[in-house]
């Protein structure tokens, strides 16, 4: 639920290390992305040290809070209740960068008073790159936090200053595909003054890297998954989100809305389901790598063409139905078989993203092709025939690179 800022740098930094310097040489548009919904805090003038290395100077974060992910919890439902209306036409989720201010701000509010600036993980890594002074933060990553309203492009400042938020804690926005500003230092060899975009989202960019007809929907599985279809130009989501819907409508480029069932259950249930067959291994007194448990259990899945075993495997809960957890039914003794099971989770796991964004919803607004993306289906196979067994659509499948290609790609149409 939480996260070293400085392990995420230091991964960022050995990425960057390794590509050619020849090539980072010629750069001359830095596109961003990262996960959205989460935050970090810092202190605006000890946000990071440059540092010389190898290949060129780096930054290193200073004063800088851990990243409260998106899979953060702490906010209860009866917590948010308690909280003011968002004037917002997405409804406010634990996770939330600003129901996690709110959480702070009431639970522990001298942890506040130790920074004055906030950020999505990617806010923060523009922010250093180009020496802002205040955040500036895209409309996409806005609209993720809650407290935001996308027709004026505005933090609902009024409610939140009447409840005691810290306003100045709220990044600047700007629309998807602008100029942050320049790097201040030469990085990694990438030459002082290049152009960085502002950070985007990284849904919206796993969509920007694939879709190219209003007829496509795009399926991405990673650690949690999406279903998401256009909107016809010219839509506005309600003022108001209906909390029980499993839909919402994310912001996209050039002033267009995305139809999006956002799961918070894709590849993490996979992951923990092997993490579950790992612990019951070893207190049986037994040693197994989990990459190989995975392996294995893909394997006896394809063996498995088909299982009566029905599993709901919302364990993590949906932003609509927050206590709605996974269940098992039908079970029967011939189906019991590791196989079975894991053929099983796969099939949940694509059927309960369908039920959010039902086929016939698909076909009344013309969806005649599904894109998939995403590490998960990338890596199992299994996945994919439950994708093609549930959804009657053609499916094409992309890389597992698509946000990154995303922002790239946002960044050199925009030059």
């Amino acid at each position: 639920m939480e996260q070293d800022v400085r392990r995420i740098i230091r991964a960022l930094n050995e990425c960057l290390a390794a590509l050619p310097q020849q090539q980072l040489q010629r750069v001359s548009h830095i596109g961003i992305t990262g996960q959205m919904h989460g935050i970090v805090f810092w202190k605006r003038d000890k946000g990071c040290k440059w540092t010389e290395s190898g290949p060129g100077p780096t930054f290193e974060p200073e004063e800088v809070s851990h990243l409260v992910t998106w899979q953060d919890t702490r906010c209860s439902p009866t917590f948010l209740s308690s909280l003011p209306l968002p004037q917002s036409h997405i409804s406010l989720a634990t996770g939330f960068g600003c129901a996690t201010v709110y959480w702070y701000l009431k639970k522990s509010p001298g942890f506040l008073k130790s920074y004055d600036a906030a950020g999505t993980i990617q806010d923060y890594v523009v922010a250093m790159l180009c020496d802002l002074r205040k955040p500036f933060m895209s409309v996409q990553n806005a609209a993720s936090w809650g407290y935001f309203n996308s027709r004026n492009k505005s933090w609902n400042t009024d409610i939140l200053k009447e409840s005691g938020f810290p306003i100045h804690l709220l990044p600047e926005v700007g629309d998807p595909g602008s100029i942050a500003g320049r790097t201040v230092s030469a990085w990694h060899g990438i030459p002082k003054g290049a152009k960085v975009g502002i950070a985007l989202g990284d849904f919206q960019c796993s969509v920007y890297s694939c879709l190219t007809e209003r007829t496509d929907a795009v399926l991405n599985m990673s650690t949690s998954a999406q279903l998401s279809i256009s909107m016809p130009l010219g839509f506005q989501p309600p003022d108001m989100p209906d909390p029980s819907s499993a839909v919402s409508y994310f912001p996209y480029f050039n002033g267009d809305y995305l139809a999006v069932a956002a799961s918070l259950n894709g590849g993490n249930v996979l992951a923990t389901f092997v993490d579950m067959v790992a612990q019951w291994t070893e207190e049986l007194g037994l040693q197994i790598q989990e990459s190989a448990i995975y392996t294995k259990i893909i394997k006896a899945a394809l063996a498995q063409t088909n299982s009566k075993l029905s599993i709901h495997p919302t364990i993590f809960g949906e932003r609509h139905v927050p206590e709605q957890l996974a269940s098992v039914s039908n079970i029967a003794v011939s189906d019991l078989s590791l196989g079975h099971v894991t053929r099983a989770l796969c099939r949940g796991i694509v059927e309960n993203l369908c039920s959010m964004l039902p086929v016939q919803c698909l076909m009344e607004t013309g969806v005649r092709r599904i894109l998939g993306s995403g590490s998960a289906l990338a890596r199992n196979e299994v996945l994919r025939q439950e994708v093609e067994r549930v959804f009657p659509f053609p499916v094409v499948y992309g890389k597992d690179v698509d946000a990154a290609m995303g922002a790239a790609m946002v960044m050199f149409h925009r030059k």
